[in-house]
């Protein structure tokens, strides 16, 4: 009888393992996060080079701006808390910083493309994803002579950790705008798509060269949604879909996605020993807007901290924007009372309430290629 029943446990034990495969995966203790990006996952790069984001971003969770344009923290944020890291220092920024658990090389307004304008003419960061691959190659190596100096051991990562770590991606969404701003038609934007994620995937080739293995992708968020596109970008009204999103500039996006995921299958051809999980980030934001009411947040355009406008957006009146009145330096462009039930922060960035409800409907895998959760990204599975 003793055996009939551990038989039976053992059929039941290989039933659950087939079921769930990823369960035979190993953990993959990642030491440490290297992230390439855009605003969506900048911690204070930008704010490093050309001054910091001012409040009341940060009033959330930090309590005071730290680089983010954000109430609180990003999904980077909380992807470094769910593997156990501290949340990451922008390599740009020298006061304060600890690099012994990864670095982020991403800063607000970065392009994959380079931009022929200065960021005063565009807005666009000059730091496109070419120049945040040239960082880490310099990071990478002056690190390790450093370390082996003696010198500040402590902030600076051990060289296995580069082959180990996580290297994640959110980054694409203003190549979409870019050409908008530049007058070009939809179908311009999407006859350059290919080049800009060529370039995509160059970088992911040559950080494998260098060593690193395992890449978790974010693709574009449904552009199309964000108030300051729809108040940007002259919207019909025939353009608007049941949600109130822009139809066409979604559809933008999600031809940039296609052709990603397209690109991620490609790589992982070209690249035998990559783990890269393709996250679908764009389906988890639009049906976050689009069931706004029924996940307990307010009206899904509604900016949070902004002044005027139909979406309380004002392109001139940015987040934390002041004014001298009468002498007096005033605030126009204020938090709302309650972050906590709004989805847009300032028009462009999500609020922090919104990156986690985000976060946690991606980090099982359940919206990415291969279905893999965060913690078992090392593993590779043939696509």
């Amino acid at each position: 009888m003793e055996f009939k029943h551990f038989t039976l446990q053992a059929l039941l034990l290989l039933e659950i393992l087939m079921l769930n495969p990823i369960s035979c995966f190993d953990n993959c203790n990642f030491p440490a996060i290297f992230n390439f990006g855009d605003s969506n996952s900048d911690t204070g790069g930008l704010s490093a080079a050309f001054g910091q984001a001012p409040p009341p971003n940060g009033e959330t969770f930090f309590d005071a701006p730290a680089g983010r344009f954000c109430d609180g923290r990003l999904l980077i944020d909380l992807i470094a808390e769910r593997l156990g890291l501290p949340h990451l220092s922008a390599f740009l920024d020298s006061i304060g910083s600890n690099f012994s658990h990864g670095a982020n090389f991403a800063t607000a307004d970065s392009t994959i493309r380079p931009q022929n304008t200065t960021i005063s003419q565009s807005g666009y960061s000059p730091i496109s994803l070419d120049v945040q691959h040239v960082q880490y190659s310099d990071f990478l190596r002056r690190s390790q002579i450093i370390r082996k100096q003696g010198s500040f051991q402590n902030l600076l990562p051990k060289e296995g950790y580069f082959s180990r770590a996580l290297y994640t991606f959110d980054i694409g969404q203003n190549d979409l705008t870019a050409g908008y701003k530049l007058d070009l038609s939809t179908e311009q934007v999407k006859a350059y798509v290919p080049d800009v994620l060529d370039q995509f995937s160059r970088v992911i080739k040559l950080l494998y060269a260098q060593g690193g293995r395992s890449f978790w992708v974010h693709n574009t968020g449904p552009v199309g949604c964000l108030p300051y596109v729809m108040d940007r970008f002259s919207v019909t009204a025939a353009q608007i879909d049941k949600y109130g999103c822009s139809s066409p500039y979604n559809q933008v996006a999600q031809n940039f996605n296609l052709r990603l995921k397209e690109a991620v299958f490609q790589l992982r051809k070209q690249l035998p020993q990559a783990a890269i999980t393709y996250v679908d980030v764009y389906s988890v934001k639009y049906s976050l807007i689009s069931q706004a009411k029924k996940l307990g947040f307010e009206n899904p355009f509604l900016v949070c901290c902004g002044h005027g406008g139909k979406y309380n957006y004002n392109r001139f009146v940015k987040c934390g924007s002041k004014r001298v009145v009468n002498g007096t330096e005033i605030v126009l462009a204020k938090s709302c009372k309650d972050p906590s039930v709004r989805i847009s922060w300032d028009g462009t960035h999500f609020t922090e309430a919104a990156n986690r409800w985000i976060f946690d409907q991606i980090v099982d895998g359940s919206f990415s290629d291969p279905p893999v959760s965060l913690k078992f990204a090392c593993n590779r599975m043939n696509s």
